[in-house]
């Protein structure tokens, strides 16, 4: 009997031990052997590594327990500040945007026969600097319509300075050369927010001749660095705020999540208790502790360290055929068969003429040449269980960027390429 009662306390204690941390959590005999137990009875659960001196890297926002997410060695980690991954919402820019006249062009405006507005503008500005003008229609090639935006930076005073662009609004060839005339500049609430007015900054080129037309980069919209002046700030109560909301730039949750451990865990030594939360895989929610403003605070954090995570990815650009691939980005094997079918149609007009004394007329008869080819494509294997080999066969293929672009295509139709492909 004695010895019955021994094994029924020997099992009850054993569950206490193994369960001491509660039902998700690691039991305490392991917690000691394998790392440290937080300050206040928090659990740590040893999900990677730690620093090298047995402390773990980071704690979790909820439940109390410590995490090692920002201690990852994978090849598409990064160890970021927060601040290059992530922005506060309270600290957001505000769009304006105005309606404007772009004058001093060289012969490169409006055709008022096709823009109307620009010749009623024009009017406009002239009766506003008191000049009256004829009813008679305006013949001038030197001014085009623009439409002026700009981001209004967050907490900017009134007398500051901001870059502004510039872009034609009716059928104007160039901008390059011309100065914005004084343009005011709205917010959606109707109200101006800054003033612009400055010379116009054109990378592209236009070059015309009777017989043939030459254009690089885009003439018609350009920039006024330092542009506009502000006159209206934006109200804002950053200082009274408690509770900030951190973005990420890139959507993940491993990155959110360690973002929120690693703010957690720098709080816990500095203001002994945990501030931030993991909302969803963009949003991080940080409530600011007492005694500190909410500036000095989030200079505090920004500047942390933690390991960001990239996706595999993509991204291609079918006009300009740029194919930009990531680090993390395989594709299982496959075999491949690529060609390419060229048409070429070729104009050969002749020219007929009548018989002999005849009263037929000299005619030029249309001819036309259609020839098509079509190159001998070998079938090739295409394995890529990491950047450089993927790299390599795809170079291997000999095919041109647009060529490409199919092929990964077809890779992404067929299940093979294990990676997100964005086509812009």
């Amino acid at each position: 009997m004695i010895r019955r009662l021994l094994l029924a306390a020997i099992a009850v204690f054993g569950l206490q031990t193994a369960y001491a941390d509660g039902p998700n959590s690691v039991p305490a005999g392991q917690l000691k052997a394998g790392g440290k137990v937080a300050a206040g009875g928090y659990a740590a659960t040893q999900l990677g590594g730690n620093d090298g001196d047995g402390d773990f890297i980071a704690t979790s926002g909820d439940g109390g327990r410590q995490t090692t997410l920002n201690s990852g060695t994978g090849a598409n980690l990064v160890n970021v500040r927060i601040k290059d991954v992530a922005s506060l919402q309270e600290a957001r820019d505000n769009q304006v945007v105005g309606y404007g006249l772009v004058i001093g062009l060289n012969g490169s405006g409006d055709s008022l026969r096709n823009s109307p507005f620009t010749e009623q503008s024009i009017r406009a500005m002239l009766e506003n600097l008191g000049i009256a003008s004829e009813d008679g229609r305006a013949r001038v090639r030197n001014v085009a319509a623009v439409i002026v935006t700009a981001n209004l930076p967050a907490f900017v005073q009134a007398g500051a300075r901001i870059d502004i662009n510039v872009s034609s609004l009716g059928d104007a060839s160039s901008l390059a050369g011309g100065t914005l005339v004084m343009t005011p500049l709205k917010a959606p609430d109707g109200e101006i927010y800054a003033v612009a007015q400055g010379s116009v900054l054109v990378s592209g080129f236009n070059a015309q001749g009777k017989a043939e037309q030459v254009t690089q980069g885009v003439p018609t919209s350009g920039r006024v660095p330092n542009g506009a002046i502000v006159e209206r700030e934006v109200k804002a109560r950053f200082a009274d705020e408690n509770v900030l909301t951190l973005q990420l730039f890139n959507p993940d949750f491993s990155t959110s999540v360690r973002i929120a451990d690693a703010i957690n865990d720098y709080a816990r030594h500095r203001f002994g208790k945990r501030v931030a939360g993991e909302q969803d895989s963009r949003v991080v929610v940080i409530r600011k502790p007492e005694g500190v403003s909410t500036a000095r605070f989030y200079a505090e954090l920004e500047n942390l360290m933690i390991m960001s995570d990239t996706p595999a990815r993509v991204v291609v650009d079918e006009r300009t055929g740029t194919i930009v691939i990531g680090n993390e980005v395989k594709i299982s094997r496959v075999a491949i068969s690529h060609g390419t079918l060229t048409v070429r149609i070729t104009e050969q007009p002749r020219v007929v003429q009548p018989e002999p004394f005849s009263r037929g007329e000299t005619a030029v008869e249309d001819a036309t040449v259609i020839e098509t080819e079509t190159p001998t494509s070998k079938l090739a294997l295409l394995d890529g269980p990491d950047l450089q080999t993927l790299v390599a066969g795809l170079n291997r293929l000999g095919v041109k960027p647009d060529g490409i672009i199919a092929i990964l295509q077809g890779i992404k139709s067929a299940g093979a390429l294990q990676a997100d492909l964005v086509v812009q």
